[in-house]
């Protein structure tokens, strides 16, 4: 494929050669060294190709919708699974650190912080790269080893607009709108833990609420939660439209799609919330 793989004759997918040094030898190791340069600038090509096309009609509102059910349908169990025990460890070590400096009734601000803020989208992002991510990845991958992608480009249909676009979307979606459910189990899980195990008051829990959360924190949580979905679709994409020839390569991809979105989201995490830190001041301050 010419618009979204690699050029033809490139070595193992990793797309192009090196130019010759003159005389017709390459730079010795030059292709290795510049191979994960070259896959971040298709990635980027890629995701902007995405979300530029996602404003492009006619949109698959029908392939949309089956993703979005298939993709809430595989995560939400699993996330709330995940964030009940989340949330109650994270009120258990905030509440023992608070009750070091006497300040117990502190723990349910300093939960629903650290809840919301960050174990929220982080838990999205990776259940959702995890289980809807690898799927859709599966999906591409099998696509591309049987020439499908290269049929509709054949026909004048676009594989990122008829099938990336609409897959992205829903991953983005559901990521959204899971983050608001996490944000509600976790905190109420770390309710259940302070008042049950730790013995703390109800009211003490519920009215610290505002003594350092504020409204920008639920705001940076869903902004997180967008892009972390975003990247996790793309992702998924992108590694399901280079694998490897064979289904052993497919399943190489799908296994390098976790990896790497579980590494490229922790860093973003940490720019995203570098930033807020910068932009929204504490509260009180």
């Amino acid at each position: 494929m010419t618009a979204l793989g690699d050029p033809k004759g490139s070595p193992e997918g990793h797309g192009g050669t090196v130019p010759p040094m003159p005389g017709g030898v390459a730079p010795p190791g030059a292709s290795r060294a510049l191979g994960p340069l070259r896959q971040a600038g298709q990635f980027f090509i890629l995701a902007g190709t995405t979300a530029r096309m996602t404003f492009k009609r006619p949109f698959q509102f029908r392939e949309f919708v089956e993703q979005f059910w298939f993709v809430a349908s595989v995560t939400i169990l699993p996330t709330a699974l995940v964030a009940i025990p989340f949330g109650a460890v994270i009120a258990l070590q905030v509440g023992s650190l608070l009750k070091q400096f006497g300040a117990q009734s502190f723990t349910g601000a300093g939960s629903v912080v650290a809840v919301v803020q960050q174990a929220s989208p982080l838990i999205v992002a990776l259940v959702i790269a995890g289980a809807g991510g690898s799927a859709i990845c599966a999906d591409m991958g099998a696509r591309t080893i049987r020439e499908e992608l290269d049929a509709m480009e054949v026909m004048g249909v676009s594989p990122i607009q008829r099938l990336i676009v609409p897959r992205v979307l829903a991953v983005t979606a559901v990521a959204v709108l899971l983050n608001g459910l996490v944000s509600v189990v976790g905190v109420l899980g770390g309710y259940f833990l302070y008042v049950y195990v730790q013995h703390g008051t109800p009211g003490s829990y519920l009215s610290s609420f505002s003594a350092l959360a504020q409204l920008p924190d639920l705001y940076i949580s869903e902004i997180k939660a967008l892009i972390f979905g975003f990247l996790a679709g793309t992702i998924a994409a992108y590694r399901g439209l280079h694998p490897r020839p064979g289904p052993k390569g497919v399943g190489d991809a799908v296994n390098e799609s976790v990896v790497i979105a579980f590494l490229l989201l922790f860093i973003v995490n940490v720019i995203l919330t570098a930033i807020y830190l910068q932009v929204v001041p504490p509260k009180g301050a």
